[in-house]
């Protein structure tokens, strides 16, 4: 059986790659990609030409059968993201759980590099023994339930992921079910040229980030609530 390797990539700047994960995707015959046109970005760039496969969270089930024969053939693959490592928060999971169900003795290989949860909580003041991430908030369905339950997480800080279309309406329910007093830090655009690193309360968050356009990718930070 070939292997598969789970490749870590830039999260913006293109220079924070591992010359481990260049060395991986020089070598292997085939790169599963979420979107190919963001990898092709990444591999013109390192002059890398290996043949790109379209692999993210509805792929059908021809493309499992197809990587699958192509790691029977003795193949290697590549999986990466758009953007970090696969599988948090990205299309993956399904997959390894596709494969080991097909054959548990698959070698499946990490190749560990950037991250948005260790970018964001490097740079921050809490010391990081533990933390609880919750990625993405529910966009409908079971957001109440979501707010709800992060006051009674035991481990923080509490790490989620939001995109620049629904920062507000995040915020504003952080508030409603977490208090005005909620401290927390916001990254956004990480290791990018617009990167912004913001430090205060829920309130001056609401008034700082109530702006039109907002672009790029958040990870939020939140502190410790005071019982």
């Amino acid at each position: 059986m070939g292997k598969l390797f789970i490749v870590a990539t830039p999260i913006g700047n293109l220079k924070d790659i591992t010359l481990r994960a260049l060395e991986t995707l020089k070598e292997v015959d085939f790169i599963l990609a979420e979107d190919t046109r963001v990898a092709k970005k990444l591999l013109i760039r390192y002059e890398i030409n290996k043949p790109v496969i379209s692999y993210h969270e509805h792929s059908k089930l021809e493309i499992y059968e197809k990587i699958f024969d192509l790691l029977n053939q003795d193949k290697n693959l590549a999986l990466v993201s758009d953007a970090g490592t696969p599988l948090i928060c990205d299309p993956g999971s399904k997959l390894i759980n596709f494969l080991i169900n097909k054959n548990k003795n698959i070698k499946i290989i990490p190749i560990p590099g950037p991250s948005a949860i260790a970018a964001a909580l490097s740079i921050s003041d809490i010391l990081i023994s533990e933390f609880t991430f919750l990625g993405y908030p529910p966009h409908k369905k079971a957001r109440k339930k979501f707010f709800e339950n992060i006051k009674s997480i035991n481990y923080w800080p509490v790490v989620l992921y939001e995109s620049p279309y629904r920062i507000q309406k995040t915020l504003l329910e952080l508030k409603n079910y977490l208090g005005q007093s909620l401290e927390l830090i916001i990254c956004r655009e990480l290791t990018k040229l617009y990167e912004e690193i913001w430090r205060g309360n829920i309130e001056e968050a609401i008034q700082y980030f109530n702006k039109k356009n907002i672009k790029g990718e958040f990870v939020l930070i939140l502190k410790r609530l005071n019982n």
